[in-house]
C-alpha cells in the first residue's frame, strides 16, 4: 500500500463476519476494490478507479484503533467494536460517519438459565461482587457503572463468554443474533446494550485535512442517520422471565477444553486416551460436554484464556497451547499454573519476521545493528505487532532492541507489515503464509504444541489429588 504519497487515502476493511456484505456494498459503490471477497488471500487492495485510494483487510477488532491513531483515514466495522473503543477513549480521534444498514444481532447482558438470576436489578442490589465476563470489557464496565452496581469485577476473555455463568461469572456481556437464540442456548437475556450494525468511521484529522469528498460521495444513499448508541438509551429491557432455579451440580474436578481449530485434534486425542465425552467432537461444539465420570465438569473455552482461568482456580486442568502458557507466565511469573506434559499435536513455531522489502536483515543481530546505526531508525521506536504482547516484550528486551513500541493485534498480524509495523511475533506451522506476504523469518523463539496444564493447588489438595491424578494418567495414556 503506497501510504507515502501526499493525499493518499487509506481504508481499513474487515475480515470475518462483515466481509461478504461489505464486499457487496463496495461493489455497489464502485470504489474499484474488485479483489475484496471471502476468497481473497491478500491483505492489500488498490482501487482501479481512484489512483490515490488503497485499502487493507484487517481483523475487525483492530480497525477502530487503527483508524483512531491515524494509520487509516476510513474504516468499516461493527458498532460493537466502535463503542468498545469509544467508551474507553471518548476524546479520541474516531468519528462515526454513518450506519451502513447491514449487520446482525446485538450486544446483550445475559445470565445462565441455571443461575437463578431474573433481572439486573437483582444483581445491582447484591452486597457481594457481581462477576461480569466479556470480550467487551469496556462496555461491561460501563454497564455496571450505569446500573450503579455496588461492587463488581470484570473478567476480560478472548471469547466464549457464554460458557462462564453461572459457576465462574454471574453475568456475561456478549454478541447474540437475537434474544430467542440466546434463550435456546440456555441463557437469559436481561438487557440489550447495542444493535450490531456495520458503520463507516473516519479519523478526525483526515476529515479535516484530506479531501475525502469523492470517496464519501460514492457511498451516497448507503449512508443513514446514526441510530442512538448511548448505553443508557440502548438498554432495552426484556420482560422478566419466569425461570426455574435449579441447584447447579458442583463438580469436584473441572477441566477446560479448547474450541476453534484445536477442537478436532483434541477430540481425537481424548478418544485415543479413552476419555469418553458426549458433546465434544470434530462436528459437535457444545460449551458443556459431559463425561462418564460424574465428578468431572468440562467446559469448552478459548485456549488463550485457559492459563488465567486455571490460575484463578476456575479449572483444575486444561488443554491449551504452550505459547499461551508462556504468554501468561511472562506476565505473571508467580502464577500457580504448571505445565504437566506436552500432548504431541497442534505444533507451531513462534517466530520473529520482517518485511523483506523494508528490513534488509537476516537475523535478530542484524536487526539490532540496523536500528542502532541507520539514520532511518536511530531514536525511532521499532514497531512490533503481535498477539503475544508479553512474549514479544521479553524477546525484545532479551535481545537489547531499543526503543520499541508494541502493537497488540487480534490475529492476522502479518497484515500490519510493512506499513503499520516493522516486525511481527507470530506463530506459524510451515511459514507459507508469511512467504506469501513477502515476510522473512529472522528468528525462531520456540516451538509450541498442545499441553496439559494444572493449578498447583489442585495438585496438592488432599480432596482433589486422587481424581486429578486419574485424569492425568488417562491423558498420558493417549501419548503412547
Amino acid at each position: 500500500m503506497k501510504d507515502c504519497q501526499v493525499g493518499y487515502i487509506k481504508v481499513a476493511l474487515p475480515k470475518g463476519r462483515f466481509l461478504s456484505p461489505t464486499a457487496r456494498l463496495l461493489a455497489e459503490t464502485d470504489l474499484g476494490f474488485g479483489g475484496y471477497s471471502d476468497r481473497t488471500k491478500q491483505y492489500r487492495l488498490c482501487s482501479t478507479r481512484f489512483p490515490n485510494l488503497a485499502a487493507k483487510i484487517l481483523q475487525e477488532k483492530d480497525i477502530p484503533i487503527q483508524v483512531a491513531v491515524g494509520n487509516y483515514d476510513l474504516g468499516i466495522c461493527g458498532l460493537d467494536w466502535i463503542e468498545e473503543f469509544v467508551v474507553k477513549y471518548p476524546a479520541g480521534a474516531l468519528v462515526k460517519i454513518s450506519s451502513l444498514n447491514y449487520g446482525e444481532g446485538g450486544i446483550y447482558a445475559v445470565a445462565s438459565a441455571q443461575g437463578g438470576i431474573a433481572s439486573l436489578e437483582e444483581l445491582s442490589a447484591r452486597r457481594n461482587d457481581c462477576r461480569i465476563v466479556s470480550e467487551y470489557p469496556n462496555l461491561a464496565e460501563a454497564l455496571a457503572l450505569n446500573l450503579r452496581m455496588r461492587r463488581f469485577r470484570i473478567f476480560p476473555v478472548w471469547g466464549a463468554a457464554e460458557a462462564y455463568p453461572p459457576e465462574n461469572a454471574d453475568l456475561a456481556v456478549l454478541w447474540g443474533k437475537s434474544g430467542a437464540q440466546l434463550v435456546a442456548r440456555g441463557l437469559i437475556p436481561l438487557k440489550k446494550l447495542l444493535p450490531v450494525t456495520a458503520f463507516l468511521i473516519a479519523n478526525r484529522e483526515s476529515l479535516e485535512n484530506k479531501d475525502l469528498s469523492q470517496i464519501l460521495a460514492c457511498f451516497g444513499s448507503k449512508l443513514t442517520a446514526e441510530p442512538p448508541t448511548s448505553i443508557e438509551n440502548e438498554l432495552d429491557s426484556f420482560k422478566k422471565q419466569k425461570i426455574a432455579r435449579p441447584s447447579w451440580p458442583a463438580r469436584e474436578i473441572n477441566l477446560a477444553l479448547p474450541d476453534g481449530h484445536q477442537q478436532a485434534p483434541t477430540a481425537q486425542f481424548l478418544r485415543r486416551a479413552g476419555l469418553a465425552l458426549q458433546g465434544y467432537s470434530e462436528e459437535v461444539a457444545s460449551r458443556r460436554p459431559s463425561a462418564d465420570l460424574d465428578w468431572l465438569g468440562i467446559k469448552v473455552i478459548r485456549p488463550q484464556d485457559m492459563p488465567l482461568q486455571v490460575a484463578n482456580g476456575n479449572f483444575d486442568l486444561a488443554i491449551t497451547g504452550e505459547d499461551w502458557l508462556l504468554e501468561h507466565l511472562y506476565r505473571f511469573p508467580s502464577s500457580p499454573v504448571k505445565k504437566l506434559f506436552a500432548l504431541g499435536f497442534g505444533t507451531v513455531k513462534v517466530v520473529a519476521a520482517v518485511s523483506q522489502e523494508k528490513m534488509p536483515v537476516n537475523n535478530i543481530d542484524e536487526l539490532r545493528s540496523l536500528v542502532q546505526s541507520s539514520p532511518d531508525y536511530i531514536g525511532v521506536p521499532l514497531k512490533v505487532a503481535s498477539e503475544y504482547i508479553n512474549i514479544a516484550d521479553k524477546y525484545l528486551r532479551d535481545n537489547r532492541i531499543s526503543p520499541y513500541k508494541l502493537i497488540p493485534t487480534w490475529g492476522a498480524s502479518e497484515a500490519f507489515l510493512p506499513e503499520d509495523a516493522d516486525m511481527l511475533i507470530d506463530n506459524t506451522q510451515t511459514g507459507k503464509t508469511l512467504k506469501e506476504h513477502n515476510l522473512k523469518i529472522i528468528d525462531v523463539l520456540f516451538q509450541s504444541s498442545a499441553c496439559l496444564i494444572a493449578n498447583k493447588n489442585s495438585l496438592r489438595s488432599s480432596d482433589k489429588k486422587e481424581k486429578v491424578g486419574f485424569v492425568t494418567r488417562k491423558l498420558r495414556a493417549g501419548l503412547s
